[in-house]
């Protein structure tokens, strides 16, 4: 049955229709959920994004290089700054939304939006999440990685390593004309195997032109469901994998409202890239 639902993809009169229009319609007549056709980056857009991507890479290098056990989240944070600025472009956390920082610093427990502070001093054995995204030229370009300070637990180890996996193996899943419930079907399988939860209050997301768009990708649930991915289409996968429950709450004790902690408390780990979808597969504009 045809869903009844306003159509997004849109032809102009006239406007001949390609092998992508054929292959979206096909979908969209059976009433499954399609992007716009806005949501299709040209690939004058694409090169913007990549080129916002280097800058975005290189920022999350230098905290490779720099960060160690001693120093504090604000000092990242002024590396991220720096760093990118002094290259022509604009941290994209900087004012969003009320966000005081230009750097998400997420550590042990903290999930994500961990607010770099001047008192939070990385120890031995602490896990960090570093996020930044870059603005160049008004397009957009978004990455995570996580950090061991120097040596940690087996089992903090292996939530990092996992978490990295389940990166790999969403990207993995992500085929053009598949759906978006099956880069969460494949994450939360392969978390399920070690017993961690996967976050569901958070989900990964179209990113280039704006810091957040169009499609939500959830790391978790079943495949076929969700938006169409086709060729053009830009986005990140970004998975937050708890060492025990998925669930989350706010600190009450962050005056901003932003960082994200696990409900029992213990470590989370989260990797993300920006990808564009191509008519093979992803590929990774930001690492």
């Amino acid at each position: 049955m045809v869903s009844k639902r306003k159509k997004r993809w849109h032809l102009l009169p006239g406007e001949p229709i390609t092998e992508l229009d054929k292959k979206v319609m096909y979908w969209e007549n059976k009433g499954r959920e399609v992007p716009s056709r806005d949501l299709i980056r040209t690939p004058e857009e694409i090169e913007g994004i990549r080129k916002s991507g280097v800058i975005n890479t290189a920022v999350l290098d230098e905290v490779a290089r720099q960060i160690h056990a001693g120093m504090s989240t604000l000092e990242i944070d002024q590396i991220c700054y720096d760093y990118c600025t002094s290259h022509g472009a604009t941290p994209a956390c900087l004012g969003y939304e009320g966000f005081p920082k230009s750097v998400c610093t997420s550590i042990n427990e903290v999930v994500c939006h961990g607010i770099p502070k001047a008192e939070d001093i990385l120890v031995e054995g602490d896990i960090i999440n570093v996020d930044f995204t870059t603005i160049l030229d008004g397009f957009y370009a978004d990455a995570s990685r996580m950090f061991i300070i120097g040596k940690t637990s087996p089992e903090k180890e292996q939530l990092v390593r996992v978490a990295k996996e389940c990166l790999e193996i969403g990207a993995e899943a992500a085929k053009p004309y598949c759906f978006v419930g099956d880069i969460g079907h494949a994450i939360e399988k392969h978390a399920k195997k070690y017993h961690y939860g996967v976050v569901r209050d958070l989900c990964g997301h179209g990113v280039g032109l704006k810091f957040h768009e169009l499609p939500d990708v959830p790391h978790f649930g079943h495949k076929g469901e969700g938006m169409l991915l086709v060729p053009g289409m830009v986005f990140t996968i970004e998975p937050m994998i708890n060492m025990g429950t998925w669930r989350v709450f706010v600190d009450e004790e962050d005056e901003y409202g932003w960082e994200v902690i696990s409900d029992d408390e213990l470590p989370s780990a989260q990797w993300e890239h920006t990808f564009v979808m191509t008519e093979h597969g992803v590929e990774i504009l930001t690492y």
